[in-house]
Protein backbone atom coordinates (compact mmCIF):
# COMPACT_ATOMS: atom_id res chain seq x y z
CA UNK A 1 0.00 0.00 0.00
CA UNK A 2 1.43 3.38 -0.84
CA UNK A 3 2.64 5.28 1.72
CA UNK A 4 0.65 8.35 1.72
CA UNK A 5 -2.80 6.19 0.98
CA UNK A 6 -2.60 5.40 4.97
CA UNK A 7 -3.25 8.85 6.02
CA UNK A 8 -6.54 8.10 4.52
CA UNK A 9 -7.42 5.50 7.25
CA UNK A 10 -8.97 5.93 10.51
CA UNK A 11 -7.27 7.37 13.53
CA UNK A 12 -6.35 4.02 15.03
CA UNK A 13 -4.66 2.99 11.85
CA UNK A 14 -3.25 6.05 11.24
CA UNK A 15 -1.35 6.03 14.67
CA UNK A 16 0.19 3.05 13.76
CA UNK A 17 0.88 4.13 9.74
CA UNK A 18 2.95 7.36 11.28
CA UNK A 19 4.78 4.89 13.74
CA UNK A 20 5.74 2.87 10.78
CA UNK A 21 7.10 6.20 9.13
CA UNK A 22 9.28 7.25 11.63
CA UNK A 23 10.48 4.41 12.47
CA UNK A 24 11.48 4.39 8.55
CA UNK A 25 13.39 7.49 8.43
CA UNK A 26 14.90 6.75 11.18
CA UNK A 27 16.42 3.32 9.28
CA UNK A 28 17.58 5.64 6.56
CA UNK A 29 19.25 8.20 8.95
CA UNK A 30 21.21 5.43 10.50
CA UNK A 31 22.40 3.61 7.42
CA UNK A 32 23.68 6.89 6.25
CA UNK A 33 25.74 7.08 9.40
CA UNK A 34 27.28 3.62 9.27
CA UNK A 35 27.24 2.46 5.94
CA UNK A 36 30.07 4.62 5.01
CA UNK A 37 32.89 1.93 6.73
CA UNK A 38 30.46 0.18 9.44
CA UNK A 39 28.85 -3.24 9.22
CA UNK A 40 25.21 -2.43 7.78
CA UNK A 41 22.38 -4.65 6.26
CA UNK A 42 20.00 -3.29 3.95
CA UNK A 43 16.28 -4.73 5.55
CA UNK A 44 13.71 -4.19 3.57
CA UNK A 45 10.58 -2.59 5.70
CA UNK A 46 7.44 -4.72 5.45
CA UNK A 47 4.80 -1.91 5.34
CA UNK A 48 1.25 -4.19 7.06
CA UNK A 49 -1.66 -3.82 4.40
CA UNK A 50 -4.94 -3.04 6.11
CA UNK A 51 -8.38 -3.85 6.05
CA UNK A 52 -11.62 -3.23 6.64
CA UNK A 53 -11.39 -0.91 3.23
CA UNK A 54 -14.95 -0.94 1.62
CA UNK A 55 -14.80 -2.41 -1.88
CA UNK A 56 -11.64 -4.31 -0.71
CA UNK A 57 -11.66 -8.50 -0.14
CA UNK A 58 -12.06 -9.97 2.80
CA UNK A 59 -8.51 -12.00 3.21
CA UNK A 60 -9.32 -15.73 2.93
CA UNK A 61 -8.63 -16.63 7.02
CA UNK A 62 -9.77 -19.60 8.36
CA UNK A 63 -11.82 -20.83 11.58
CA UNK A 64 -13.27 -22.56 13.88
CA UNK A 65 -17.22 -22.45 14.85
CA UNK A 66 -19.71 -23.94 16.62
CA UNK A 67 -23.17 -25.11 15.15
CA UNK A 68 -26.09 -27.52 15.10
CA UNK A 69 -24.39 -28.78 18.19
CA UNK A 70 -21.23 -29.97 16.82
CA UNK A 71 -17.42 -28.23 15.77
CA UNK A 72 -16.71 -27.19 12.49
CA UNK A 73 -13.50 -25.56 10.48
CA UNK A 74 -14.32 -22.83 7.31
CA UNK A 75 -12.86 -19.82 5.54
CA UNK A 76 -14.33 -17.10 4.40
CA UNK A 77 -13.82 -17.98 1.14
CA UNK A 78 -16.52 -20.74 1.79
CA UNK A 79 -19.16 -18.00 1.61
CA UNK A 80 -18.44 -17.02 -2.13
CA UNK A 81 -21.51 -16.61 -4.06
CA UNK A 82 -23.49 -15.80 -0.65
CA UNK A 83 -23.94 -12.28 1.01
CA UNK A 84 -22.79 -13.20 4.66
CA UNK A 85 -23.02 -10.72 7.77
CA UNK A 86 -19.91 -10.62 9.98
CA UNK A 87 -21.60 -9.80 13.80
CA UNK A 88 -18.59 -9.40 16.42
CA UNK A 89 -19.57 -9.03 19.74
CA UNK A 90 -16.83 -8.85 23.25
CA UNK A 91 -17.90 -11.90 24.97
CA UNK A 92 -19.82 -15.10 26.00
CA UNK A 93 -21.67 -15.17 29.36
CA UNK A 94 -21.86 -11.36 29.41
CA UNK A 95 -25.54 -8.61 29.52
CA UNK A 96 -25.82 -7.04 26.22
CA UNK A 97 -24.13 -9.46 23.86
CA UNK A 98 -27.10 -12.72 24.69
CA UNK A 99 -29.68 -9.77 23.50
CA UNK A 100 -28.18 -8.92 20.32
CA UNK A 101 -27.40 -12.92 19.31
CA UNK A 102 -30.68 -13.46 20.41
CA UNK A 103 -31.98 -10.31 18.18
CA UNK A 104 -30.42 -11.93 15.06
CA UNK A 105 -31.56 -15.24 15.27
CA UNK A 106 -34.91 -13.74 15.34
CA UNK A 107 -34.45 -12.75 12.31
CA UNK A 108 -32.14 -15.05 11.15
CA UNK A 109 -34.32 -16.37 8.31
CA UNK A 110 -35.25 -12.37 7.06
CA UNK A 111 -31.30 -12.52 6.08
CA UNK A 112 -31.48 -16.50 4.62
CA UNK A 113 -34.63 -15.21 2.50
CA UNK A 114 -31.85 -12.34 1.59
CA UNK A 115 -29.51 -15.18 0.61
CA UNK A 116 -27.22 -13.90 3.28
CA UNK A 117 -25.56 -15.78 6.66
CA UNK A 118 -24.94 -14.68 9.62
CA UNK A 119 -21.62 -15.12 11.33
CA UNK A 120 -21.06 -14.30 15.14
CA UNK A 121 -17.49 -13.68 16.25
CA UNK A 122 -16.38 -12.95 19.51
CA UNK A 123 -12.43 -13.94 20.61
CA UNK A 124 -14.03 -16.64 22.85
CA UNK A 125 -13.59 -20.48 22.31
CA UNK A 126 -15.50 -23.04 20.40
CA UNK A 127 -15.68 -24.91 23.81
CA UNK A 128 -17.18 -21.53 25.40
CA UNK A 129 -19.72 -21.05 22.42
CA UNK A 130 -21.21 -24.37 23.08
CA UNK A 131 -21.17 -24.19 26.92
CA UNK A 132 -22.93 -20.49 26.61
CA UNK A 133 -25.30 -21.98 23.65
CA UNK A 134 -25.84 -24.83 26.55
CA UNK A 135 -26.75 -22.84 29.41
CA UNK A 136 -27.97 -19.64 28.32
CA UNK A 137 -31.86 -19.63 27.30
CA UNK A 138 -31.70 -17.02 24.90
CA UNK A 139 -28.31 -18.26 23.44
CA UNK A 140 -29.51 -22.13 23.11
CA UNK A 141 -32.01 -20.33 20.02
CA UNK A 142 -29.60 -20.04 17.96
CA UNK A 143 -29.14 -21.46 14.49
CA UNK A 144 -26.27 -19.28 13.21
CA UNK A 145 -22.67 -20.26 13.48
CA UNK A 146 -21.00 -18.72 15.93
CA UNK A 147 -17.28 -18.45 15.48
CA UNK A 148 -14.54 -18.77 18.18
CA UNK A 149 -11.20 -16.24 17.36
CA UNK A 150 -9.29 -17.03 20.60
CA UNK A 151 -6.08 -15.80 18.87
CA UNK A 152 -7.54 -12.28 18.36
CA UNK A 153 -6.87 -13.04 14.46
CA UNK A 154 -10.02 -12.18 12.49
CA UNK A 155 -11.07 -9.41 15.25
CA UNK A 156 -7.35 -7.55 14.50
CA UNK A 157 -8.31 -8.22 10.75
CA UNK A 158 -11.26 -6.24 10.59
CA UNK A 159 -9.74 -3.57 13.30
CA UNK A 160 -12.15 -4.65 15.80
CA UNK A 161 -9.91 -6.01 18.27
CA UNK A 162 -9.38 -4.27 21.59
CA UNK A 163 -5.09 -4.45 23.09
CA UNK A 164 -5.27 -2.39 25.98
CA UNK A 165 -7.63 -1.67 29.15
CA UNK A 166 -9.50 -3.67 30.98
CA UNK A 167 -11.12 -4.94 28.26
CA UNK A 168 -7.84 -6.18 26.50
CA UNK A 169 -8.27 -9.38 24.14
CA UNK A 170 -12.25 -8.58 23.59
CA UNK A 171 -13.80 -6.99 20.40
CA UNK A 172 -15.87 -4.20 19.99
CA UNK A 173 -19.49 -4.18 18.46
CA UNK A 174 -18.51 -4.15 14.64
CA UNK A 175 -21.18 -5.60 12.11
CA UNK A 176 -19.82 -6.47 8.71
CA UNK A 177 -21.82 -6.83 5.61
CA UNK A 178 -19.38 -8.81 2.41
CA UNK A 179 -21.05 -9.54 -0.99
CA UNK A 180 -21.09 -12.80 -2.83
CA UNK A 181 -17.89 -11.88 -4.14
CA UNK A 182 -16.30 -11.53 -1.14
CA UNK A 183 -15.88 -7.84 -0.70
CA UNK A 184 -16.80 -5.45 2.14
CA UNK A 185 -19.75 -3.12 0.86
CA UNK A 186 -20.76 -1.99 4.63
CA UNK A 187 -19.77 -1.46 8.23
CA UNK A 188 -20.25 0.05 11.58
CA UNK A 189 -18.36 -0.16 14.78
CA UNK A 190 -18.76 1.32 17.65
CA UNK A 191 -18.36 1.17 21.86
CA UNK A 192 -19.17 -2.38 23.69
CA UNK A 193 -21.74 -0.52 25.92
CA UNK A 194 -24.40 0.63 23.00
CA UNK A 195 -26.37 -2.57 21.56
CA UNK A 196 -27.34 -2.64 17.49
CA UNK A 197 -30.36 -3.23 15.76
CA UNK A 198 -31.13 -6.20 14.01
CA UNK A 199 -33.92 -4.42 11.65
CA UNK A 200 -30.66 -1.81 10.36
CA UNK A 201 -28.58 -4.41 9.59
CA UNK A 202 -31.24 -6.14 7.21
CA UNK A 203 -32.14 -2.31 6.27
CA UNK A 204 -28.53 -2.24 4.89
CA UNK A 205 -28.38 -5.63 3.37
CA UNK A 206 -31.50 -4.89 1.36
CA UNK A 207 -30.03 -1.38 0.24
CA UNK A 208 -26.77 -3.06 -0.42
CA UNK A 209 -28.33 -6.20 -2.21
CA UNK A 210 -31.00 -3.33 -4.53
CA UNK A 211 -27.80 -1.22 -5.84
CA UNK A 212 -26.53 -4.65 -6.57
CA UNK A 213 -28.32 -5.80 -9.04
CA UNK A 214 -29.82 -2.58 -10.34
CA UNK A 215 -26.89 -0.59 -11.40
CA UNK A 216 -27.15 3.07 -11.90
CA UNK A 217 -29.73 3.06 -9.18
CA UNK A 218 -28.94 4.51 -5.41
CA UNK A 219 -30.25 4.28 -2.29
CA UNK A 220 -31.15 7.79 -0.09
CA UNK A 221 -31.20 8.12 3.04
CA UNK A 222 -33.39 5.36 5.11
CA UNK A 223 -34.96 4.18 1.96
CA UNK A 224 -36.36 0.32 2.49
CA UNK A 225 -37.41 -2.19 0.11
CA UNK A 226 -40.17 -1.01 -2.34
CA UNK A 227 -39.27 2.56 -1.44
CA UNK A 228 -38.07 5.14 -4.78
CA UNK A 229 -34.96 5.05 -5.06
CA UNK A 230 -32.71 7.51 -7.15
CA UNK A 231 -30.71 7.86 -10.69
CA UNK A 232 -27.59 9.94 -10.53
CA UNK A 233 -27.41 11.98 -13.95
CA UNK A 234 -26.37 15.60 -14.45
CA UNK A 235 -30.64 16.27 -14.65
CA UNK A 236 -30.51 16.05 -11.18
CA UNK A 237 -28.08 18.36 -9.90
CA UNK A 238 -29.77 20.71 -7.67
CA UNK A 239 -32.85 19.15 -7.79
CA UNK A 240 -33.19 17.06 -4.56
Amino acid sequence: MPLFDSLFLPAYYRETTLVVLINFSHKNMSQDACCGGGNCQDETLDLPGFFPIIGKNVPHLEFDYFHKEGFHRSHFSDFHGKWVIVFFYPADFTFICPTELEEMQKNYQKFQELGAEVLSVSTDTKFTHKAWHDHSPAIKTIEYPMVADPSGEISRTFGVYIDEGEDNGLALRGSFIIDPDGILQAYEVHANNVGRSADELLRKLEAARFVREHGGEVCPANWKKGGKTLKPGIDLVGKI
